[in-house]
C-alpha cells in the first residue's frame, strides 16, 4: 500500500511544475527569436536550432545572452499595442490628437482675424473669406 510515499508525490509535482515553467520559457524564447528585428535569417535559424536541439542549455544561454534585449522588445511591443488601442479609441470616439490642437489653433486664428478687422487692417469681406477658409 505504501508504494508511492507522499514525499515522492511532492517531488514529482515539483518537477512537473518546473517542466511546465520551462515549456513556457521555451515558447517565449522561440517567439522572441522570430520577433527580433536585430537578428537576420541565419541568426534566427541558429538560435532556433540551439534552443530546440539543446533545449535546457539553449534556452538558458539565450536568456543570458539576449535577456535584456528580450525585455526591451516586450516593453516596446506593449507600448505599441497601447498606442494602437488609444488611437482606435480616439477614432471610435470621433476625435483624434491631431484634431484637438487644430481646433485650438482655429480659435486663436479667428481671434486674430477679429482683432485685425476691429483695428481696420482688413475689410469685412476679407474677414469673412478668411473665416470661411479657416473653418473648412
Amino acid at each position: 500500500m505504501d508504494k508511492y510515499p507522499l514525499l515522492d508525490l511532492f517531488w514529482t509535482m515539483l518537477w512537473f511544475f518546473v517542466w511546465i515553467m520551462w515549456l513556457f520559457l521555451l515558447f517565449k524564447v522561440i517567439a522572441d527569436i522570430f520577433r527580433s528585428d536585430d537578428l537576420g535569417g541565419w541568426g534566427k535559424a541558429g538560435w532556433l536550432v540551439v534552443a530546440l536541439l539543446l533545449p535546457y542549455l539553449g534556452v538558458l544561454v539565450y536568456v543570458i545572452v539576449r535577456g535584456t534585449s528580450m525585455g526591451k522588445r516586450d516593453i516596446k511591443e506593449a507600448q505599441e499595442r497601447e498606442a494602437a488601442f488609444k488611437a482606435y479609441v480616439r477614432e471610435a470616439a470621433g476625435s483624434s490628437e491631431a484634431e484637438a490642437p487644430r481646433e485650438g489653433k482655429h480659435v486663436d486664428d479667428l481671434a486674430k482675424l477679429a482683432e485685425l478687422k476691429d483695428r481696420g487692417a482688413i475689410t469685412e469681406e476679407e474677414y469673412q473669406r478668411a473665416k470661411t477658409k479657416l473653418l473648412l
